[in-house]
């Protein structure tokens, strides 16, 4: 196998067209807005005899933790054809020598491959070892779109449906959809709320503007916005691209929690992708709120699975060690991930 930088945005997105498990990570447009960051990123080819049988995204990472590469939910492959082995290997080997050229001490790959046991055996027999942190999500809630409206709010949680129905009835709420740049600023602000209050780091104002100019030039996003009384209860910001809704960002206003405002939102955003015919919905990030009640996300989760659908979980985060300057970076992440009760 041979692997060429791709220059032709057509080509990438043909490629991933085809492909069943896959997320925005991967597209043209995350490229581009991770340039916009002012990170180095490769976009590659992997071939089998000049056939296109798998692409890689690749960032280049510097952090106070160390520089590394960062694989964001890829590779990924031709459907049913070639060997995941085979490509995996080729895209191994190239990194290791990037790597080298690019002083980074080690290679983080976030695959969206199903969690089973010779899917992580590919990664241990070529010598990474899980991460000690997730970049991005190793599970998501997804939702099949190829049903009718009617179809899709009859399978949600019954509660679900009645919290959808109270504030339908409520004409004090209402809400707005939007693809106006100065909109970001405020989805921002509220943002910097809600990471206040749940003790996370939020994504900047420079982070949140550039990934909505990134795919607003292809019309693949959206700022949904609920109000009561004219003021902002919640928010989501919703990437559209290749067939798929992602609910990426959200925002809510405490005050406001007992009016179910936020399930409303959601339903409009599932429609709108709906309209896109998009196939799917992906509510972004899971937990399994029985086995890991604790955890962050465990709340979040509970409110998404009321729209029906079902749980993908992935190949945990792998690291590929390159560097003894790595371990300062296990460590530091150890105690980020215990500190965030993850």
């Amino acid at each position: 196998m041979e692997i060429r930088e791709i220059e032709n945005k057509e080509i990438w997105e043909g490629f991933l067209r085809d492909c069943r498990e896959k997320t925005f990570l991967q597209s043209w447009n995350w490229g581009e807005f991770c340039q916009k960051m002012g990170e180095k990123v490769w976009q590659w080819g992997i071939y089998d005899n000049d056939e296109l049988v798998g692409v890689a995204l690749v960032e280049k990472k510097i952090a106070k933790r160390g520089t590394f590469l960062l694989v964001p939910h890829g590779p990924m492959a031709k459907p049913g054809e070639n060997s995941r082995e085979e490509i995996l290997k080729a895209l191994s080997e190239k990194l290791k020598t990037t790597a080298l050229q690019e002083k980074a001490g080690f290679i983080r790959i976030n695959p969206v491959w199903e969690r089973e046991e010779n899917e992580i055996s590919l990664f241990k027999n070529l010598g990474f070892r899980q991460a000690p942190l997730q970049m991005h999500p190793e599970a998501s809630w997804k939702l099949n779109l190829e049903t009718s409206e009617e179809e899709l709010f009859a399978n949600m949680r019954k509660t679900t449906r009645y919290l959808i129905r109270q504030a339908q009835k409520n004409d004090k709420i209402t809400f707005s959809q939007s693809n106006d740049f100065k909109d970001v600023k405020i989805f921002s602000r509220f943002h910097d709320q809600v990471s206040k209050r749940q003790s996370f780091i939020p994504f900047s104002l420079e982070y949140l503007q550039k990934e909505f100019s990134a795919f607003d030039k292809d019309n693949e996003v959206s700022l949904f916005f609920g109000y009561h009384n004219k003021e902002i209860a919640c928010g989501s910001f919703v990437v559209f691209w290749s067939g798929i809704g992602f609910y990426h960002h959200a925002i809510s206003v405490p005050k406001f929690a007992k009016l179910s405002i936020p399930h409303l939102l959601l339903w409009e955003a599932i429609k709108e992708a709906k309209k896109r015919d998009c196939s799917l919905f992906d509510f972004w990030g899971f937990v399994d709120p029985k086995k890991q009640s604790n955890h962050p996300w465990a709340g979040p989760t509970l409110f998404k699975m009321g729209f029906g659908g079902q749980a993908h979980e992935y190949i945990k985060t792998q690291d590929l060690v390159l560097s003894n300057r790595y371990w300062l970076t296990y460590v530091f992440e150890k105690i980020r991930k215990l500190r965030r009760g993850l």
